[in-house]
């Protein structure tokens, strides 16, 4: 009979669970509402994993990024565990085939995006899956008083309807006291139970400094801390000039935003993964759903506006338990820029209104149209030529899709993907008609099994190295077989999508909720100044301040932040302040007086200005005083 233990040994390889592991999934298994809160690293993925493998049926994975998904749907693939992924960006004949294949009862998992539950289609399919395990990952996104509330989350507890005895477990790494009975109540549990593994992390190291250079700095620390590192930039053209500046100074590094290519952002990530890339230099848009345990440090280039980005985005170092650093570069007027930030991130009702009516002039979406539909937006060009605030229009969008107007995709983490859709004996005509385009065809049916009738992912890039090609060049005659009917082509979007869920309507017309936006504010205001507080602080260990912000207490002081270094360091100096000032005091007792320049010489080894600083110290307050001969001698 096999155990969780069993299954754990079988498929992970490993001989024992991590703390609180073992405790999710026995209440799993019978039959409860579930809780569970455990840090970047974890293993959160294993507590609703094991005990699906246990369960006589399926389980259904709603997770918020497509990154997240592909990484772990692939990583069960190949622990020989079956399971399927749908997105946002997969054309509706790919999702069809996906949840037909659900129904032959061969998959284990099924991850989907949060909007998808209330698709019809998604609707019609479910009862045929047999579902015994609903998993909400990154649960934390159903509050509002979350750092990254997605109000398609608030639509998982409507699951309860369509299967009335399935358990739900819901996962997170960062979520506070208040954030915790959210996820209990917005996802409507019966019995649960809550599960928190500490947020400490004893390997980890974290720091701040206050520095002139930053990237000076940055090469400093990467130059002394061997192994894989991180830097996290706010902004995607800052990620290039750092690492240009990294190269420069001999490191290995390269960056990553999601305004690359899928191709290229690919490339990159696999070549940090693989350590040909010591050092990625990235936005946000880099990290989430890599398992890569060797991060040795990661620096934070800009200041992290919550604590909550700040422990996923630190936490992604030394997750192997060994020793390693989160460190935060900042100058004062970086705190100044975060404050001033607020108001860019929450901007007024009109501006709001002006932004919402902007978007429907670039897309041309007449008054009343446009429900349902899906559009590139390029949001740099977008803010230029409207003469808008970038961050400003990124702020409206995210409020704006909170209150249920829009969703913006990330399908730009999408491969592209194609199914051939003609016959066999068409393929056998393209050889005589079109020799050049036949040539890609098979070089294509070489490298990708199961492309007949059925969509796989592919990569250009692949094909054209195999074919001695230009990726131009294969583009076009994806398209050109595309454009025949011999195949279906779905190319990789570069850009971003916004998806109306509502018509556009007038501006005056625009319904938005201000006193959820003021009370999102204030809370976003709270995270703002735990921050710079947090970064500038120089007394209070680090560790001790951050499990705080999270409602914990850790008893002892962590001792190897820089906080508590500086602490261990100032003890030191202390006990050699005693030590030195009881010699002085021994050697006029011996010696009626000292030469100053005979007994700094006599203790050549320790530090001399604090010698001297000691004797100033005792003579201001009068425990010495100099003779006519100006040598120290005790006050009487």
């Amino acid at each position: 009979m096999q155990t969780p233990l069993t299954v754990l040994k079988k498929y992970w390889h490993y001989d024992q669970f991590r703390p609180q592991q073992e405790s999710i999934i026995d209440h799993i298994l019978q039959g409860h509402d579930t809780l569970g809160i455990l840090p970047t690293g974890g293993g959160k993925s294993i507590c609703y994993q094991v005990p699906a493998m246990l369960l006589d049926g399926a389980c259904l994975v709603v997770s918020p990024l497509i990154a997240l998904m592909k990484d772990q749907a692939f990583g069960l693939l190949q622990r020989g565990i079956q399971s399927l992924a749908v997105f946002s960006g997969m054309h509706s004949e790919e999702v069809r085939e996906t949840f037909e294949k659900m129904r032959t009862g061969q998959y284990k998992f099924l991850f989907v995006s949060p909007e998808r539950l209330k698709s019809e289609l998604f609707l019609d399919f479910l009862s045929d899956w047999n579902i015994r395990l609903v998993a909400v990952d990154e649960a934390h996104c159903i509050s509002q008083w979350g750092y990254d509330f997605r109000p398609a989350y608030l639509e998982i507890a409507e699951l309860r309807t369509y299967l009335p005895n399935v358990p739900v477990i819901a996962l997170t790494a960062s979520a506070t006291p208040l954030v915790q009975q959210d996820i209990i109540e917005k996802l409507k549990f019966n019995h649960a139970q809550t599960f928190f593994s500490t947020f400490y992390r004893p390997n980890l190291s974290l720091s701040g400094f206050e520095v002139e250079n930053k990237i000076l700095k940055c090469i400093d620390i990467l130059q002394k801390v061997k192994g894989c590192s991180l830097v996290y930039c706010r902004n995607r053209k800052r990620t290039k000039e750092v690492a240009e500046a990294l190269n420069a100074a001999g490191l290995i590094a390269d960056y990553y935003h999601a305004g690359l290519d899928q191709e290229t952002r690919t490339q990159k990530q696999d070549q940090w993964i693989q350590n040909k890339t010591t050092t990625m230099v990235c936005t946000n848009a880099f990290g989430m759903g890599i398992d890569k345990a060797d991060v040795r440090c990661v620096i934070h280039y800009d200041l992290p506006d919550t604590p909550e980005s700040y422990y996923q985005e630190a936490g992604r170092a030394g997750r192997d338990g060994n020793k390693s650093y989160a460190i935060i570069l900042y100058r004062h007027q970086d705190l100044d820029d975060l404050k001033d930030g607020i108001e860019l991130k929450y901007p007024s009702v009109e501006k709001m209104k002006s932004v919402y009516e902007a978007l429907a002039y670039y897309f041309q979406i007449a008054l009343y149209d446009g429900e349902e539909t899906m559009h590139d937006l390029d949001v740099a060009d977008f803010s230029r030529k409207f003469d808008f605030n970038l961050i400003e229009v990124l702020s409206t969008i995210k409020l704006l899709e909170q209150q249920g107007y829009w969703i913006l995709s990330e399908s730009i983490f999408t491969p592209s993907r194609i199914a051939v859709t003609c016959t066999k004996q068409d393929v056998e005509a393209l050889e005589k008609l079109h020799p050049e385009l036949d040539e890609i065809l098979k070089q294509v049916l070489r490298m990708y099994s199961g492309i007949w009738n059925h969509y796989i992912n592919i990569r250009e890039f692949h094909i054209a190295q195999q074919s001695r090609v230009g990726v131009d060049y294969i583009q076009m005659m994806l398209r050109k077989l595309n454009a025949l009917g011999i195949i279906h082509y779905i190319e990789a979007p570069d850009l971003p999508q916004l998806f109306y869920l509502l018509e556009r309507v007038p501006k005056h017309e625009l319904r938005i909720n201000i006193e959820l936006i003021a009370a999102l504010k204030q809370r976003y205001e709270e995270r703002v100044q735990f921050m710079t507080s947090f970064a500038s602080q120089q007394f209070q260990c680090r560790f001790q301040l951050l499990l705080s912000y999270f409602k914990e207490i850790l008893p002892r002081a962590c001792g190897i932040c820089d906080c508590c270094l500086a602490a261990k360091r100032n003890e030191h100096k202390e006990v050699d302040f005693e030590r030195m000032k009881n010699n002085i005091l021994q050697e006029i007792e011996l010696y009626d007086s000292i030469n100053i320049d005979l007994f700094c010489k006599k203790y050549s080894s320790l530090d001399q200005s604090n010698v001297l600083n000691l004797i100033r110290y005792m003579l201001d307050d009068g425990q010495l005083v100099l003779n006519s001969g100006g040598d120290l001698i005790k006050k009487k």
